[in-house]
């Protein structure tokens, strides 16, 4: 617990350092994921993850939480024990066929846990089509699915991905989420990103969310290298 906790406080103080506006916080460790709730320990272990990380940085940095792979009521938990300012749910509504198998959105419990527990500031971030996962059933446009997330789920963010970690999201993907959200929601990318793409990209949507591009050696799992975050950085204001 105590390797992991300073990986994360590093890792949190690099982002921070190059410039980066927000850290997010998941338990990407935990490979192969559970598909529902996680168990305690994890609850309990990315507590204090979260906290310290919030704890260290300044309060200009935002900070979230995803529990993988689709636990936005422990995700939410965590956020309001922690002050995280928000929580990313890869399912946030509909069905989706994932490599843990079938996986249920369920946005009518997050936003009614979120009133109910007075923690109304921790914004949803909720992907659209998300990566290592297929629909299922008659497969709809990624512009009728924001719609959805937006509108009847009442997502605060959605976020377009490719197909896989650290795969480009499709532009016509982008597109077709900025057409279906308008002007009620920002749409955010979270694959793909690199240093290459983040200006263009910045163009379009309103945040970018980076992990493999900025890793040591471009490996996921791996600790962020601060010499890439800080030319991603730099890549961005240009």
């Amino acid at each position: 617990m105590e390797d992991i906790l300073a990986l994360a406080l590093r890792d949190a103080r690099v982002l921070a350092e190059a410039g980066f506006d927000g850290v997010l916080v998941e338990n990407f460790g935990d490979r192969p994921f559970l598909p529902g709730c996680v168990e305690a320990i994890t609850v309990a272990a990315m507590t204090r993850v979260v906290s310290a990380v919030r704890d260290a940085l300044p309060p200009s940095v935002q900070v979230g939480v995803n529990v993988l792979r689709n636990d936005a009521r422990s995700a939410l938990g965590i956020a309001a024990a922690s002050g995280a300012g928000f929580l990313r749910v890869n399912v946030h509504c509909g069905v989706r066929a994932t490599d843990q198998g079938i996986i249920e959105g369920s946005a009518w419990e997050t936003l009614r846990l979120r009133e109910s527990w007075g923690c109304e500031s921790v914004a949803v971030w909720a992907d659209v089509d998300v990566k290592h996962s297929s629909p299922v059933g008659a497969v709809r446009s990624i512009t009728e699915e924001t719609e959805e997330l937006v509108h009847r789920a009442m997502a605060d963010a959605v976020i377009v991905t490719g197909g896989a970690t650290g795969a480009e999201a499709a532009q016509s993907d982008v597109e077709a989420a900025l057409l279906g959200a308008g002007d009620a929601a920002p749409i955010l990318v979270g694959s793909g990103v690199t240093e290459a793409t983040v200006g263009p990209l910045l163009q379009k949507v309103s945040a970018v969310l980076v992990g493999t591009s900025i890793k040591e050696g471009g490996v996921t799992h791996h600790p962020v290298d601060p010499a890439a975050a800080a030319r991603l950085v730099a890549a961005a204001g240009r």
